[in-house]
């Protein structure tokens, strides 16, 4: 990549120019042409370096969600894992070292009952139990960290506004998570096949926006093919009453990406509090670690570090059906 490609993806990772032309906006902003973006975006996006130009949604507002783990033995990961991945709301899913759960995804639905009947599939198919982890308390959920530069610290996260939600925005918010088209006019495009009009696309997607419904929309990049190779799932055991103030405080150390309090399951999963650290080496992954260990909420707390070692699935959840 050269240098215009970087501030194209670091610049706009999240607040996307909500217009009726967003790529020369962009192109205005970066001093180019609307063409040479729209060409740079679909190139990086044909090398596996974009996931889409789009949004994150968040978990459990308009569909519903889970974190789950399979304790898989090594001569099965393949077939596990392929088996994981035909599941349609399956959107991510690793395989980590440091813990015999080694097999992790995230499993998506329209709603709660879908997702019980996914885990179910899932369970069923591979004679294996799913540990299912949903999420309670989100503390920083964006992912949407600077590529170039310094580590610095993510904002905390804001509650959603859920009264900001429409009937109709589920099938949007769908459509956002597979992505935009790569035209001047993607809002038109998107209309189009939600039979909606330009201008109700960009309010709806400004309000949801506004309401942290979508907690990010923009270019979603794919870490990995970037650098980004070492991504380390830790995880720790602590208190209910001390989970708030140990993740407020681990969100705001440079270097976590996400942080976020999951349930428990009394004698299979005893860890609530989880945070990501994304690197481009263990060493660097090693030292943000260690600032979060120092924190005096995290003193002595025992821990874990899953790294995932493979990567099976990457792509955008399920939040609506979408008609055939």
């Amino acid at each position: 990549m050269d240098d215009l490609d970087l501030r194209l993806l670091d610049g706009f990772q999240r607040d996307m120019p909500l217009e009726i032309r967003p790529f020369a906006a962009m192109a205005y902003r970066l001093g180019t042409s609307e063409a040479e973006v729209i060409a740079r975006l679909a190139r990086l996006r044909d090398q596996g370096v974009v996931a889409r130009i789009g949004a994150t949604c968040r978990p459990n507002t308009a569909g519903a969600s889970t974190l789950a783990a399979l304790r898989v033995p090594r001569r099965r990961i393949d077939q596990v894992a392929a088996l994981v991945g035909a599941e349609p709301g399956v959107n991510h899913c690793y395989l980590r070292q440091g813990s015999d759960w080694n097999l992790w995804f995230v499993a998506t639905a329209p709603d709660a009952a879908a997702l019980s009947e996914s885990l179910a599939r899932i369970e069923a198919g591979a004679g294996l139990a799913v540990l299912s982890l949903p999420l309670v308390r989100a503390f920083n959920i964006d992912l949407g960290f600077p590529l170039a530069g310094p580590r610095r610290a993510m904002a905390l996260d804001q509650p959603a506004d859920l009264a900001a939600l429409r009937p109709r925005d589920p099938a949007l918010m769908q459509a956002l998570t597979t992505g935009l088209a790569l035209v001047p006019r993607p809002f038109v495009a998107l209309g189009q096949a939600l039979h909606r009009s330009e201008a109700e696309v960009i309010t709806r997607i400004r309000a949801l926006s506004q309401a942290r419904i979508l907690t990010r929309f923009g270019v979603i990049v794919r870490h990995r093919a970037l650098g980004w190779t070492q991504n380390a799932m830790v995880v720790w055991r602590l208190p209910e009453a001390a989970v708030e103030a140990a993740g407020t405080a681990l969100a705001g150390v440079p270097g976590v990406t996400l942080c976020y309090q999951r349930r428990t399951v009394p004698g299979l999963w005893n860890w609530p509090l989880f945070c990501m650290i994304h690197a481009r080496s263990r060493a660097e992954a090693s030292e943000v670690l260690g600032r979060a260990r120092a924190l005096p909420e995290l003193a002595r707390r025992p821990h874990r570090v899953l790294f995932s070692t493979r990567c099976f699935r990457q792509r955008g959840a399920t939040i609506a059906e979408v008609a055939a």
